[in-house]
């Protein structure tokens, strides 16, 4: 049997892109292929080289105006394409390229607190300023905007009166490490 083959995109220290790939380390069926990053001094960098999964650092230019990035990932046979903190606008090439392929996590419960600079502690920021109740991830597919494709999965949790965004962040985390590795498992193998 073939071995489903995943590549993620991240930008910053990677904590999801490893917490997937450690539920996959003894996988038989999946494997991380690649992790990709637009950002040279990016933690997951590290993360990678200590999972000895190979990295590949791009800049913008050749992620909108080539097509490299998409022809490395049809060259691997890549099955799903993880976005885990990745803070670019997926070109358009590529969502073709990927259909159904691409997914992320945001860190709110959409539609609301999405959308263009909505990431991180901006959207930790603008849930308690709304003084919301509840706040959580959205695990969904990626079309040409923020934020805005299929919603396939939802956790959320309490928000109290007390909390920081730093507070709502760590919440957050939690449900991002717990939910996202076994979301993207009944994605693969249930495709």
């Amino acid at each position: 049997m073939t071995k489903k083959r995943i590549a993620i995109f991240a930008s910053g220290s990677g904590s999801n892109a490893e917490k997937i790939a450690e539920h996959f380390a003894s996988d038989s069926q999946v494997e991380i292929s690649l992790i990709l990053t637009n950002n040279p001094q990016a933690g997951v960098i590290a993360r990678a080289r200590r999972l000895h999964i190979p990295v590949v650092v791009f800049d913008r230019t050749t992620f909108y105006e080539s097509a490299r990035i998409v022809e490395l990932l049809q060259g691997q046979a890549i099955d799903l394409v993880v976005l885990a903190g990745f803070m670019m606008l997926i070109p358009e090439s590529m969502v073709q390229a990927f259909p159904n392929k691409i997914v992320n996590i945001h860190p709110a419960l959409l539609p609301k607190y999405g959308g263009k600079g909505m990431y991180g502690h901006f959207v930790h920021e603008a849930v308690v300023a709304a003084q919301e109740t509840e706040s959580g991830i959205t695990i969904h597919y990626v079309n040409e905007r923020y934020d805005e494709g299929t919603i396939i999965f939802q956790a959320s949790c309490p928000v109290v009166s007390t909390d920081t965004p730093e507070d709502v962040a760590k919440k957050v985390q939690v449900l991002e490490h717990k939910y996202f590795p076994e979301v993207v498992e009944k994605l693969l193998l249930n495709a």
